[in-house]
C-alpha cells in the first residue's frame, strides 16, 4: 500500500515510516515541523534506502495537502500521527492543543474524503482512560469527556469524531491505536527523540540528566499510592509501537475500532531512572516535587486484543529501551541539530 504519515517526521512518525517501508509499503509524509526535524526523513531514506518523500506544510490546510497529493500515485491509507502532546502544556494553553489536534483530525477526514481513502488509523493516548477504577485497562475500560487535562479531552473528542464518520460511512476502515509511554530508539542510533521544546515526558529528561544537559530528574510526586510512592506508567519501546501501526493498517475491518499498544508491565518513575543508570553506566540526581496537575498514578494497559487479533504484542524490555535510547543520546548530544 502507499501510506500518508500526517505528522511523520516526529519521534514515533519516523519509526512508523521506517516499519512501512520494511513492511514493504510506500510512504509518503506529511508534517510542519513545528516539533519534528526534516533530518529525520533523511536518515528514514538513509536506513531504508528508499525514497520516502517529505511535504512540509501544517495539516490543517487540507486544501493545500491535496494540491502537494495530487501529482502523487493514489494513496490507500492514512495514518494520523500530528498532535501537540503534553499534559502540562495543555493545561497550561488549552485552546492552542484545541485548535491543532481536533484541527488537524478534521483536515484529515476531508483529505480522505476527497481521495476516497477508506483505511485510516488515528495516534490517540492511554490518556483517555483518566484515572481508571480497574487495572489493567483494556479497550472497554470506561473513558470520559471529565478528564483531567485538555490533551486528554482532545484525543477523546478526536475519537468521538472518528466514531460519527465511521457511522455515516459504513465503507470507511478506522482505526484508534491508543499509545501508552513511548520509548526508546531505532537500533542504529540514527533517529529517536528530539523535541523542540522543553521535553515533558520522562525518558527524554533522564537521557539529558544523564548526558549532564540537565542537573537532575525532577520526580512529580512521591506520595501516590504506589510501591514506590512514585506514578507507575506503561512503557513500550516505539520500534514495537511502530509495528503496531503496519498491523493497523494491513487488518483493518470496516467499522471503527479501538486498540491497546503496551506492554502490560507497570515500570516506576524511580524504576526507569534506575533502569537508565544501568543502562548509561552513571549515576542520575533525582529530586522530588509536588505532583503535576493532570497526572494519574497508574495506567497500564491489557495489550490482550491486539494479540488475538493480529498476533501483534511488545518484545523489547524497558532495559532495551533505556540502551537504545541512551545510544542515541550519546551519538545525537543536540539531537538531529548534531548533523
Amino acid at each position: 500500500m502507499r501510506v500518508l504519515l500526517i505528522g511523520g517526521a516526529g519521534y514515533i512518525g519516523s519509526h512508523v515510516a521506517i516499519a512501512m517501508v520494511e513492511a514493504g509499503h510506500d510512504v509518503v509524509v506529511v508534517d510542519d515541523l513545528s516539533n519534528s526535524n526534516a533530518v529525520a526523513i533523511a536518515r528514514v531514506r538513509q536506513i531504508t534506502g528508499r525514497d520516502v518523500p517529505l511535504v512540509i506544510m501544517d495539516a490543517r490546510n487540507d486544501d493545500a495537502v491535496l494540491a502537494a497529493l495530487a501529482e502523487e500515485p493514489p494513496i490507500d491509507a492514512i495514518v494520523l500521527l500530528a498532535g501537540l502532546k503534553s499534559v502540562a502544556e495543555s493545561v497550561a494553553d488549552p485552546l492552542r492543543y484545541y485548535d491543532v489536534n481536533i484541527g488537524a483530525a478534521i483536515s484529515t477526514l476531508k483529505v480522505a474524503a476527497a481521495l476516497s481513502i477508506r483505511n485510516v488509523v488515528f495516534s490517540s493516548s492511554a490518556t483517555v482512560y483518566g484515572s481508571p477504577a480497574d487495572l489493567p485497562v483494556n479497550e472497554s475500560s470506561p473513558t470520559s469527556l471529565d478528564l483531567a487535562n485538555p490533551y486528554g479531552k482532545t484525543k477523546r473528542i478526536i475519537e468521538e469524531i472518528l466514531a460519527d464518520a465511521a457511522a455515516a460511512d459504513p465503507t470507511m476502515k478506522i482505526t484508534i491505536l491508543r499509545y501508552f509511554n513511548p520509548v526508546g530508539a531505532h537500533t542504529s542510533a540514527l533517529i529517536g527523540e528530539d523535541p523542540q521544546s522543553a521535553p515533558t515526558n520522562l525518558m527524554p529528561i533522564v537521557a539529558r540528566a544523564a548526558a549532564g544537559t540537565l542537573p537532575f530528574v525532577r520526580v512529580f510526586g512521591a506520595d501516590y499510592a504506589t510501591p514506590d510512592g512514585t506514578g507507575l506508567r506503561d512503557y513500550i519501546d516505539v520500534n514495537d509501537l511502530a509495528r503496531g501501526h503496519v498491523d493497523a493498517i494491513i487488518h483493518a475491518r470496516e467499522g471503527y475500532e479501538i486498540f491497546n499498544l503496551g506492554t502490560g508491565i507497570p515500570v516506576s518513575v524511580l524504576e526507569m531512572i534506575s533502569e537508565f543508570e544501568r543502562a548509561a553506566d552513571r549515576s542520575i540526581e533525582r529530586r522530588v516535587e509536588a505532583r503535576r496537575p493532570g497526572d494519574v498514578a497508574v495506567s497500564v494497559a491489557d495489550p490482550s486484543k491486539a494479540e488475538a487479533r493480529w498476533g501483534w504484542r511488545a518484545e523489547k524490555s524497558i532495559a532495551e529501551s533505556c540502551r537504545s535510547y541512551w545510544a542515541w543520546q550519546t551519538a545525537n548530544p543536540a539531537g538531529y541539530t548534531s548533523a
